[in-house]
C-alpha cells in the first residue's frame, strides 16, 4: 500500500517519543514529525488547521463540537494527565484557609476556556462546594500583559469575568496583593521565586490529590489527539491505526521508567515513584481507550457544559471518532 504523507504536532513527552523517533509507526502513514508546545499546537491547529494530526486541548474540543463546529476528529490517545489540587496559589494573609474561603476573592487566570482551570473549577465545586459565579475572576496573562481567550465565549451573566489592565500581570499582581489568587496550568514566577505571602492553597497537594484519586478514580484528561476530519472521511482506517501507535509509544514509555538497572529519567528514584503509582493507580495507571476513561470524560463534559463553555452538554462518545470507541475489542 502507498503511504500517505501526513504531519503531526505534539510535545517531546516520553509516552510519544516511540513515534517521534521511528520506532513506532502508524500504519499506512509517512510521518512528517514537529516537536511543539502544546499551546502553540493548539493555536496552530484550531485557528489555521495546519497540522493533519495534533495534539489538542480537550476543553477547545469540546467547545468546538458542542457548536458543530470542529475540523477535528478526537482519538482517545490522552498525551497529557495532570492532578491539578497544584494548580491553586494564593496569598496567605488573606484568610484563605480552605477552597471556600475563596467565595469573595479576586481570582486570577490567564483563560477562562482552558482544560485545567475547567478541572480546578469543577473540583473546587463538586469536592468543596465552590460555585464559579461566587468568585471575581480576573483574567490575563501569568507573566506577559495582555493575554485574552483563545476562542470566543459566551458566559452566564451571573459569572464576573474582567480583564485585568493591559500593563499588568497575574504573577504581578499576586505579588503585590492586588489580586487573592491565581489558578492554571502554570505556576506563577512569583510563587517559585519566594515572593512573601505566596503559597499554595493545597501545601500538601499530594497527598489532597492522592485522596481525590481513591475517591473518585479520575485522573484528569488535559491534552487528546485529533485528526483533519476531511482525512478521516477519506481514510476511515486512519484513527485505529493512530490510536494504535500512541498507544504502543506509551506502554514503551512505561516499560522504560520501570527499568531500575539504567535509570531512563534523570530522577534518583524514579522506579520507586512507578512502583507507588501502580500501588495507588493499578497497573494502567495512564489508561488510553475510551471505556477506560468513560467516568473521567463525563466528569469533564458536565463541568465545561455547567461553566458556560459549552452550548449543550456533549456526550463524551461525541468527542471521539466511533471506530475507536471498542477499541478495546479489536
Amino acid at each position: 500500500m502507498t503511504k500517505i504523507q501526513l504531519s503531526v504536532a505534539c510535545a517531546a513527552y516520553d509516552r510519544t517519543r516511540s513515534v517521534w523517533d521511528g520506532d513506532v509507526s502508524i500504519d499506512g502513514v509517512d510521518l512528517i514529525y514537529n516537536t511543539v508546545e502544546p499551546e502553540e499546537a493548539f493555536h496552530r491547529a484550531f485557528k489555521f488547521g495546519e497540522f493533519d494530526i495534533t495534539e489538542m486541548s480537550m476543553s477547545s474540543h469540546t467547545m468546538m463540537t458542542s457548536r458543530g463546529e470542529n475540523d477535528y476528529v478526537g482519538v482517545p490517545a490522552f498525551l497529557s494527565r495532570v492532578f491539578r489540587h497544584s494548580g491553586i496559589y494564593i496569598r496567605t494573609d488573606r484568610g484563605i484557609k480552605t477552597p471556600a474561603d475563596l467565595a469573595g476573592k479576586k481570582v486570577g487566570l490567564p483563560e477562562y476556556q482552558i482544560t485545567a482551570n475547567v478541572w480546578i473549577r469543577g473540583i473546587l465545586e463538586d469536592e468543596y462546594g465552590l460555585r464559579p459565579e461566587s468568585v471575581h475572576w480576573r483574567r490575563g496573562g501569568v507573566e506577559e500583559p495582555g493575554r485574552g481567550e483563545r476562542a470566543p465565549i459566551a458566559l452566564p451573566k451571573e459569572i464576573d469575568l474582567q480583564q485585568i489592565p493591559d500593563d499588568r500581570s497575574l504573577s504581578q499582581m499576586l505579588a503585590t496583593g492586588e489580586i487573592d489568587a491565581v489558578i492554571g496550568a502554570r505556576a506563577p514566577s512569583c510563587f517559585l521565586q519566594g515572593a512573601p505571602n505566596v503559597g499554595r492553597l493545597f501545601s500538601d497537594y499530594r497527598a489532597a490529590e492522592e485522596d481525590y484519586f481513591r475517591r473518585t478514580r479520575i485522573f484528569p484528561i488535559m491534552h487528546m489527539i485529533g485528526i483533519r476530519r476531511s482525512l478521516v472521511e477519506k481514510y476511515p482506517w486512519l484513527p485505529v491505526n493512530v490510536y494504535k501507535a500512541f498507544l504502543q509509544s506509551k506502554e514503551n514509555a512505561v516499560h522504560s521508567i520501570g527499568e531500575i538497572c539504567h535509570l531512563m529519567a534523570t530522577l534518583p528514584w524514579v522506579a520507586h515513584q512507578w512502583e507507588e503509582a501502580r500501588k495507588l493507580m493499578g497497573e494502567d495507571y495512564w489508561p488510553y481507550g475510551y471505556d477506560k476513561n468513560k467516568h473521567v470524560i463525563d466528569a469533564f463534559v458536565r463541568y465545561h457544559h455547567a461553566q458556560g463553555l459549552s452550548k449543550r452538554l456533549v456526550d463524551s462518545k461525541e468527542l471521539f471518532h466511533p471506530s475507536t470507541l471498542d477499541i478495546s475489542k479489536i
